[in-house]
Order: structure tokens, then sequence, then C-alpha cells
């Protein structure tokens, strides 16, 4: 991923992606927290290349508007339910719903790659959209493979108080300033060197400590203020205008005069679908070995190929996207050629999921899947946030099993085919359910600290036991998770750089 980003830079300025610029015309770089230089010793880097504050905006409608030169096919209005799988173990394919017309349709593929994202939406509050449901990762539990790291969970420092929605981590690296009631800048207490620049998780724990001991701003003291105001309007409104817009709509406040309310949110999942680097999705057997799952792919948030660790730095969620799909295309390239047979589907293919949609559209239960999703959400929310101890993550595993039981008892009104946003959200909520589950159980499992994954009751990290991924399964809500390991991968597979040993990371 390193090697590959200067040059994913400049494809996609090459397609037309409107970089800021330097006085110089150079593409305009700025510091984001985390980021070092000399592998943590020498001072602050500034490294992510950006286009104001709306650069995965921007990159979104380059891509598009470049795959649409290309006379790329989209299935735009399609809910995707399941994964086809060969009676050896290949994917063939998904099973989709069309909801502009309530038909079911079998995609018949030799390579089938998902991108589908994280699943933030098992929060109450996030930052991600509301589409951000892990259909990808559902789609893989319930054909039965594992999902990898689920505990490591990024809380977003700055998410706007109330509403979740995103102040990016531009805003710090621009020289925005974290305060609390006393308008103290706290950070210097935690983070001496990098200060409101530390990574994510580090941020996030100060604000939360911030406001347990009482130096939360606000009525209840259950927020932080995010000062802009002692920088130049005109350089907020040239490298921040979406943000001043945001402030405006989401938090009522004129950022160029007042500081903005703000609380760390689940912002991003490190874990998910294991993958290799040519993003083949990878299983491992009963001998912990591990073999591709041949016909899958997977990249972006979605995947889990672990460049990020248990702690992703902000602006390599773009990078990961954009590097390993085009990988996801190179491998496709080399392992097909355009026009190549498929094998024939199953005469049953896809019945499963048939069936499960049925059932969904005719229950008759007493629970709405809204009420179903709200208590699902509140319970995540408040047993594995960003402060984790055994007693609370032993409790939220014990009523988070008791919640999805009633997954069974969700209820549907519309009967209909064509646009029923029920019936799709009923089955956005089974993935959530599943994922949700592995994340809970899984922080109870791993007994130390590391990256986002923060305990009370064990604060240091445990390399000696610890230094392993977890693996996940299960194929439906009602099921507890299936725990095993996978093993790390410290070598590299060349010698253009040496190998760093890992150390604890200090600030």
């Amino acid at each position: 991923m390193c090697r590959e980003a200067p040059i994913a830079v400049r494809e996609l300025e090459s397609y037309g992606m409107p970089f800021s610029r330097t006085a110089e015309g150079k593409i305009y770089q700025r510091a984001f927290g985390g980021q070092s230089q000399d592998f943590g010793k020498g001072g602050q880097a500034y490294r992510c290349c950006c286009v104001a504050d709306r650069t995965g905006h921007s990159m979104l409608h380059t891509l598009m508007g470049r795959a649409l030169g290309y006379d790329a096919i989209f299935f735009v209005e399609y809910f995707a339910m399941d994964l086809i799988k060969a009676a050896d173990g290949t994917v063939q394919g998904i099973m989709a719903y069309n909801m502009a017309d309530g038909t079911i349709h079998r995609m018949r593929a030799n390579q089938t790659v998902l991108a589908t994202g994280g699943y933030g939406r098992a929060y109450q509050s996030c930052t991600s959209a509301h589409t951000c449901t892990g259909d990808g990762g559902g789609m893989v539990a319930r054909a039965g493979f594992a999902i990898e790291d689920p505990e490591f969970v990024q809380f977003h420092p700055t998410g706007i108080y109330g509403a979740g929605c995103l102040m990016t981590e531009g805003c710090r690296g621009e020289g925005g300033i974290l305060r609390n009631k006393h308008g103290e800048r706290f950070m210097e207490r935690y983070a001496p060197t990098a200060k409101d620049l530390a990574s994510r998780d580090v941020v996030s724990r100060s604000m939360t400590m911030e406001i347990l001991e009482g130096r939360g701003v606000g009525e209840d003291g259950d927020h932080i203020y995010l000062h802009l105001n002692h920088l130049p309007p005109e350089t907020l409104k040239e490298r921040l205008p979406g943000i001043l817009e945001t402030a405006h709509i989401f938090a009522g406040v004129d950022a160029t005069k007042e500081p903005v309310p703000v609380t760390p949110t689940v912002h991003y999942n490190m874990g998910g679908i294991p993958t290799d680097w040519k993003t083949q999705v990878i299983n491992t057997d009963h001998n912990g070995e591990d073999y591709e799952v041949r016909g899958l792919l997977a990249a972006g948030e979605a995947a889990c190929a672990s460049v990020h660790g248990a702690n992703r730095l902000g602006a390599n969620s773009l990078l990961d996207l954009v590097i390993f799909g085009r990988r996801a295309a190179q491998t496709t390239a080399e392992e097909f050629k355009p026009g190549q047979a498929q094998r024939e589907l199953a005469a049953d293919a896809g019945e499963e999921s048939i069936a499960n949609l049925d059932r969904l559209r005719y229950s008759t239960g007493d629970m709405s899947t809204a009420k179903l999703r709200l208590e699902f959400q509140k319970c995540m929310s408040r047993y594995a946030a960003v402060f984790r101890r055994q007693d609370y993550l032993e409790e939220g595993c014990t009523k988070l099993h008791a919640v999805s039981q009633n997954y069974d008892r969700i209820g549907i009104t519309d009967r209909g085919q064509i646009w029923n946003t029920d019936l799709v959200e009923a089955m956005e909520l089974e993935n959530l359910l599943i994922q949700g589950k592995m994340t809970m159980y899984a922080a109870e499992n791993r007994k130390e600290s590391r990256g986002a994954h923060a305990r009370d009751d064990f604060p240091k990290r445990n390399d000696e036991e610890w230094m392993k991924h977890t693996l996940c399964k299960a194929t439906c809500p009602k099921q507890e998770p299936e725990i095993t390991y996978r093993k790390v991968i410290h070598e590299t597979m060349d010698d253009e750089v040496e190998t760093i040993p890992p150390f604890e990371r200090v600030y």
C-alpha cells in the first residue's frame, strides 16, 4: 500500500481529481493524526493529499466518471443478499433483489469482489452513512467463512454532538484545537508532543477521560469543544468549506466565530473479511493454515488485509480503497480472460436466499425492525464503547445474545415486492446483528489493550499472548460466535524494506 500510494495519487490526478494545490502548483499535503516520519522518531509528517475537506467525495465522483467512460454497467437499485457457493466452496456469484421492480436475480460470475464498507450502523451514533450495514461481511458469514478482528472499532474524536456527522481530522490538521469547559488545551497533558494530532484512539480516550472527570462542556458536561475560530476565516473557507457548512447545518454554529460541540463517534471497522495482499479472501483450516476462497475478493473497509492493524491512521481508508480496489482488478485480470466460460450453477442455487426473503416478507411478529435495531444499537454503544472492561463486556455479551434471539419476532407490514424498504432494513439488520455480536464477543475474549481496543482492566498490550488475529464464525444472528485465531504475518515478501519489529506506541 505504501509503495503504490504515490502512483495512485498521480493516477487519480490524471483522471481529473481536483487536488488542492500549494502556491508552487504542487499537490497540497496536510498533517494528519498519528502520521510521523522515521517510524515515529522524526516528528509530524505532512503526507495527506487532499481536495480541501471533500477528498472522499471528490474521489467518488472522479472514479464514477472514469468507470462510465469505460461503459461499466451499474445495477444501481439492487440489494445483494447472499453469495452463491458451489459444493466445492467456490463462490460463483450473488443473489440480488431489484428493489425497483421486485425481481430476484442470480448473478453468475467467475470472480466476485466485495466492497460494501463497514458496519458502523451497529452503533447508535456513528459517522457512517445509513447504508453502512456490513452487507458484504454478513454475506460472507452466512456462507460459513470467518470475519477477522471485529473487536477493533475506531472512534473518531470529532463527531458533531447529537448528530454524529463527521468533522474531518483535517480540522486539527489545519490547526484546530480541542478544549474542555475550563478552556484548557487538554491534549497537551495526554500527548505532549503530538497534542491534538495524536492518533484517533488516543484523542478519543483523552476526550472521554475529560468528560468522565467532570471537565466536559454543555449542560450535561458530556461533550468537548473543537475550536477553529482562532484560525483566519479565509483559511477556513479555502481549506475547510464543507466543515463550515456541516457545523452550521448540524451544530447550528458559525465555526469562524464559535466552537463546535463534538464527541467521540464510531467511524471505522479495522476488522472485516480476511484477505491477502492480492485481495483474495482467505479462510483458515483446522490446522490453522490459510487457504484461498476461490472466486471471491474483497477490498476497502469490508476487507481486512490488516494494513491498518488495530487502529487505522487518518486518510489511509481512501488509500486502502484505491490501492486494493485496483489490485482486485489486477488479480482478476491475471486469473481470467474476458468472455471466459463460467461454470453452471446448481439447479437449486439461491433457494435458501429466496426462502429467507419470503419468510421476512410474510413475517407477522410483534416487534418492528426499528425497535429491535435501536435495542441492539444501545447495547453496542453501552457495552463495547471507547473504554471496555470485563464485567461490562460479559454483561454486553449476555444482553446482546438475548436481543439477537428476537430477530425471529420481527413483523413486517409491507407485503409488496417493489420498494419494500421495510424488507431491506430487516435484511440489513441481520447483517448488523451477526457482526455486532462478533465485535462484542471478540472484545470480551481479547484480554489486553491494543490500538482501538482499550480495556481498563488490561491496560497494557500483551504481544506474548495476543499477537494474533481473531477469527469469528456465525451463520445467523441467534448463534454465539465461534472464536479461533490466525497467525500474524511478520515477514515482508521481498528485501525492499527491512522488517521492523513491533514496539509500543508512545507520545
